[in-house]
């Protein structure tokens, strides 16, 4: 699949940065090079589209109202037959918006009956909506762990980072979701958070979000979670294009790479998960997918066993972003 010239001007972009080292170089002084997965994949990840009701100036996805870019029925069961091929345990769907995909209903369905771990990433802001208030009681009858965005803990940090109210509705979805059991203690049924920094710097220390995080919510609007995951905000799509435009560029690079820490490697999600595109593209991650990255073969449906065990990792520059300080993962710290 031939890249586009926004990925090209992308990666043109991240690869002429002369102050920091190439990600290629650092891995090869410190690690087996060249990366390579795990000989077992634990993840799949499926981005269901790139549609969202919200268009957020950090989304590597580029996602908002005006993309039409969704996955079909037919790709999804492809990922099934990929998944069920090679013995992978844990569908991680993501967008866009899920919840604007059409079939998302179908896929849940047909993952729980087939007994996999679902995980599903939310920006909240749809469950509130009549069309979508049926959600989260489906979500909870198919067992679906909630991967929830929430920038902040104060409406203002929040309302700036994602529009005005949606720190507001995104409490009242929590507090729903509470109340059917998701993010209780000792409830099967898990609610995660996840922090992205509101501009060109790095999450402080996850343990200690999660602690102010479970604070601020618990006794301000008695909502209540199971873990946070704090994310770094990657140099790809639309945050890419902010710090080229702020000029914040070079200095957070810099940043990211005088930060890296060697203990990450070995964690890495691109090592035990695959990310398949809306079309049904292979990437080792969702990042490497929006600068169209794809694995070898290609598509998913001429995906075998044999490719996915000990596959070279396609890396970059963005890279960095995974291993800077604690590292940072769809699933949080990884050191």
């Amino acid at each position: 699949m031939k890249l586009t010239d926004h990925q090209n001007a992308q990666l043109l972009c991240l690869e002429s940065l002369d102050t920091i080292k190439p990600f290629a170089e650092k891995v090869k002084e410190v690690n087996t090079y060249p990366l390579l997965s795990c000989s077992t994949i634990e993840t799949m990840q499926v981005n269901t589209g790139k549609v969202c009701n919200l268009g957020c100036k950090h989304c590597h996805v580029e996602a908002g109202p005006h993309r039409t870019e969704s996955m079909s029925k037919e790709t999804m069961a492809a990922c099934f037959q990929v998944m069920s091929d090679n013995d992978i345990k844990v569908l991680d769907v993501t967008g866009g918006a899920p919840e604007l995909n059409p079939n998302l209903c179908w896929l849940i369905r047909e993952a729980a009956q087939l007994k996999y771990h679902i995980m599903l990433r939310t920006n909240l802001t749809l469950l509130d909506q009549p069309e979508y208030a049926h959600l989260p009681e489906f979500f909870a009858a198919h067992q679906v762990e909630l991967i929830s965005s929430l920038p902040y803990y104060s409406e203002k940090d929040a309302d700036r980072q994602r529009g005005s109210g949606v720190f507001q509705k995104s409490i009242q979805v929590l507090s729903n979701l509470n109340k059917l059991g998701y993010g209780k203690e000792n409830s099967h049924l898990k609610l995660n958070l996840v922090y992205n920094p509101g501009g060109a710097f790095l999450p402080a220390a996850q343990q200690s979000l999660e602690a102010d995080y479970r604070r601020v919510l618990l006794s301000q609007y008695e909502v209540s979670f199971h873990k946070l995951f704090a994310m770094a905000n990657f140099p790809v799509g639309r945050f890419l294009t902010f710090l080229q435009t702020s000029g914040n560029l070079q200095q957070y690079m810099e940043r990211l790479a005088n930060t890296f820490n060697a203990s990450t490697l070995n964690n890495l999600m691109c090592r035990n998960q695959i990310s398949v595109s809306w079309d049904g593209y292979a990437y080792d991650c969702d990042f490497n997918q929006m600068l169209g990255l794809a694995c070898n073969p290609r598509h998913i449906s001429r995906f075998s066993p044999a490719d996915f065990k000990k596959r070279e990792i396609r890396i970059n520059n963005h890279c960095y972003a995974c291993t800077a300080g604690s590292g940072s993962s769809c699933g949080g710290a990884v050191a």
